[in-house]
This record gives structure tokens, sequence and C-alpha cells, in this order.
């Protein structure tokens, strides 16, 4: 069991806003592509990625930096398969990268999401939650850590290969309607 001190907490439910944000800042506005794709009838886009984050959060996966007035950081993360994951003919294409660089790093725990509100970037947290990662890792006996990036998001690779994060592999991102500045989504991968 992992001793959490404040301000590192378990999300909520209530921190589902917040983990909408920072899943949407991490995918580089492709959940938000994708929620929006979901929403019927007018629904709100946001909305729909919200109760999915609260879902999510109540799984008791995802974890918080909470300085007292909310939530301010995120990283959900969770071990890949040992077997690779059989890409379906009909998966969304999008998701077809993505899937592919995840079945190259088999029994790893994978960093799903790890993302600050942008007033808050720069200050450690990123790197106090791939502490927090790795610690979750290790408690699960799991020997690797692996994180997939878009190539144009160079912040957070510098602080991916700070910490110890290369490159093993790359994918083109497909982008359909989704807009996008990153041509490429790269695997890093961190030896424990």
């Amino acid at each position: 069991m992992i001793d959490l001190q404040p301000p590192l907490r378990r999300a909520t439910a209530t921190d589902a806003p917040a983990l909408a944000d920072f899943i949407n800042y991490a995918g580089e506005g492709m959940p938000l592509h994708i929620w929006t794709q979901m929403a019927t009838g007018g629904q709100d886009p946001w909305a729909i990625g919200r109760t999915r984050m609260a879902v999510r959060a109540d799984a008791g996966k995802c974890f918080v930096v909470d300085e007292g007035a909310g939530a301010v950081a995120a990283l959900i993360g969770y071990v890949t398969p040992l077997d690779p994951e059989v890409i379906a003919a009909d998966e969304e294409p999008m998701f077809v990268p993505l899937i592919e660089l995840e079945n190259l790093a088999p029994s790893t725990w994978y960093v799903n999401v790890l993302a600050a509100y942008p007033e808050n970037r720069g200050k450690g947290l990123g790197a106090r939650l791939l502490a927090l990662a790795e610690e979750i890792a290790r408690g699960l006996d799991v020997t690797a850590m692996s994180i997939i990036v878009a190539s144009g998001n160079t912040g957070a690779r510098r602080l991916y290969e700070r910490t110890g994060y290369v490159e093993t592999a790359r994918r083109p991102v497909v982008k359909g309607d989704w807009d996008c500045d990153s041509d490429e989504w790269v695997l890093l991968v961190k030896r424990l």
C-alpha cells in the first residue's frame, strides 16, 4: 500500500472536471475530439469526459497533487499486459499507433496521463508524480516504466528523459479530422 503524503492523494469523483482537463492536455486534445464525436443531441463533450473520468477516479487508479484548493496535477497509469493487445479491424484508426506502441512495452507500469494545469508547470510536480509512479511499480514488482509522448511536446519529453526514460519506438500520428501539431507518437521506457 502506498503511503500518500499531502499534497499527494488519490483522486475522487469530485476531481472529474480537473481529470478531464488533465487527460485532454496529456492527449494533445484527442480526448475532447473523441468526446465530441460521442456527443449526441446537443450533449456537452466535456460532460462526457467528466463522467468517464469520475468512473476512473472511483476505480482508485488516479492520483492528484492538491495543495488545498483542488487538483492541480494528475497521474493515471496501469500495468500493461504481457500479451499484446489484438488490434481489431474496426479499431478507431487514431488509436492504432498508440496500441502498437503500448504493445511494445509489455508488463511495464504505463504512465497513461501525467499533466498539470499550465500555471502549475515547471514546479517539479511532474517529477514528483513520476517518482510516485515508480514507487507504485516497484510495489507491484514491475521492472520497467513506459510512457507515450507526442513528438511536439518537447517540455514533457525533456522531463521524461531527465528522469531516465529512453526512446524505444515511434509511430505516426493518425489525425483524421483531429487538429494536432505533432506528427509522431514516441514510446519512452525506463528500467527500474
